[in-house]
């Protein structure tokens, strides 16, 4: 059951920037409020332009706080899984005091955790998460949280998962520059995996996939443990471009037409259905079959999932009895798991939301990242707290909700906070609900 109290999570997509606010009451998760608006500044999943990237940050959480009625201060922010390398990581301590036992405290299981990452890492790269397996104290072993019991030695063996320096640096950079306190940082996988595999699909094995507007991304889960990441570096930007230039329209109708006519898969798209398009350098609107723009989707999915088969295949990771789960922004277009039944050639389920008012797979991931969050163990806390001291959440301030109504905070500004840039003003409550669900497919 999730600890009571608010949560937000932050998403930060190469197409959309996602703010979702949700209040845990009685293990139910209740979604109060929802920020959606076009990324700028990245690229691929990694932030190339700071300046942008907050900017864009900024109108996604002034939605998600006009929604919630609640001024944001701390988020849980995703990374992505670009790069990552996991590894299997151990450490032991001695826990004497003046020659004889002591009970085990936090400070204790930071000791053991700080033991467990003596390895030398490149200067390019950093931990970006560590996630306990089981502590032993004397020899017993098995022991999930130490914390009160007595001994003299204790271990500790998780998994530590590392990545590029320089995205964990500009993504902490941009929600900095924001104004905002990140609580939480969760590799994207993991955030996922919580949401959209059953207990049995962690249990026996299965693979994750996120269909994303930069990027598609292969997760290996099993034995309720992410073993394997792989990022293939196109996604669905990828196929409104394919569609901009075979049909020589502007992105944005490639990308209205992909919405609103596409398929994946060329067998399921109506024969008889025909759309006009706008065409750079005429004056009339052409004419398209949806069976043809669905030929120009399926091509670009397909070079897509061949990719990761290769590589999946190389692992015997598509032999898992779970088969291959499917979701984001790019799953919601029909044909998707057609299609990759007939490349995978294994059994495929497509996940999508049950959260009223986000139906859409596009939102798995930043549901995926607060259902993490706040189902987090204490000890999976105080691991993470000696590697990010500085963002630390205590339980006290979930279950307080530490959150200010929109207008206290109008009338007594947080002189301490950190400055952040002007918010862009709603144009009204019709073009923010059309601007929502335009971001839908990112």
């Amino acid at each position: 059951m999730g600890k009571s109290g608010i949560y937000v999570g932050l998403d930060i997509g190469t197409t959309s920037i996602k703010v979702i606010v949700a209040e845990y009451l009685k293990g139910q998760l209740n979604i109060i409020g929802v920020g959606s608006e076009r990324s700028d500044g990245l690229s691929r999943g990694v932030v190339i332009d700071i300046d942008h990237a907050v900017q864009a940050i900024d109108r996604a959480v002034a939605q998600a706080e006009e929604k919630a009625s609640l001024k944001i201060k701390d988020v849980q922010v995703s990374l992505p899984a670009n790069l990552l390398e996991i590894e299997p990581c151990s450490g032991m301590i001695a826990i004497r005091k003046n020659g004889g036992t002591k009970e085990i405290d936090e400070q204790d299981v930071m000791r053991v955790t700080k033991a467990a990452l003596t390895q030398q890492l490149p200067p390019e790269r950093q931990i970006v998460d560590i996630i306990p397996d089981e502590f032993t104290v004397d020899g017993f072993d098995g022991i999930k949280d130490p914390r009160g019991m007595v001994g003299v030695r204790l271990e500790m063996k998780g998994v530590v998962y590392t990545g590029p320096k320089t995205i964990l640096h500009n993504t902490l950079r941009c929600v900095e520059r924001a104004g905002l306190h990140v609580t939480d940082i969760v590799v994207a996988p993991l955030a996922l995996s919580r949401l959209a595999l059953t207990d049995g699909e962690q249990d026996f094995g299965s693979v994750l996939i996120d269909l994303g507007g930069g990027q598609a991304t292969a997760a290996v889960v099993h034995d309720h443990k992410l073993k394997y990441t792989y990022v293939d570096q196109e996604g669905g930007q990828f196929v409104t471009k394919d569609i901009s230039v075979v049909l020589n329209t502007s992105l944005e109708n490639a990308e209205k037409v992909k919405r609103n006519y596409g398929y994946a898969a060329g067998f399921l798209a109506p024969k008889d259905e025909t759309f006009n398009v706008e065409v750079v350098g005429q004056a009339e609107t052409a004419e398209f079959t949806s069976e043809y723009l669905a030929e120009i989707i399926e091509a670009r999915l397909t070079q897509v999932f061949e990719r990761l088969k290769t590589v999946l295949d190389d692992i015997s990771a598509l032999q898992l009895p779970g088969g291959v789960i499917i979701t984001g922004g790019q799953a919601a277009l029909p044909g998707v798991k057609e299609l990759a039944e007939e490349v995978f050639e294994t059994n495929v389920r497509l996940f999508v939301p049950t959260q009223m008012g986000l139906r859409h797979p596009s939102f798995t991931q930043v549901i995926g990242l607060i259902e993490y969050s706040a189902h987090q163990s204490e000890i999976a806390r105080v691991v993470k707290k000696a590697v990010f001291p500085e963002i630390e959440l205590s339980s006290a301030q979930l279950e307080n909700n530490d959150y200010t109504s929109l207008s206290a905070t109008d009338s007594e500004p947080d002189k301490t906070a950190v400055p952040k840039k002007e918010k862009v003003e709603h144009k009204g409550t019709f073009d923010g609900v059309k601007k929502f669900f335009s971001t839908f497919f990112d």
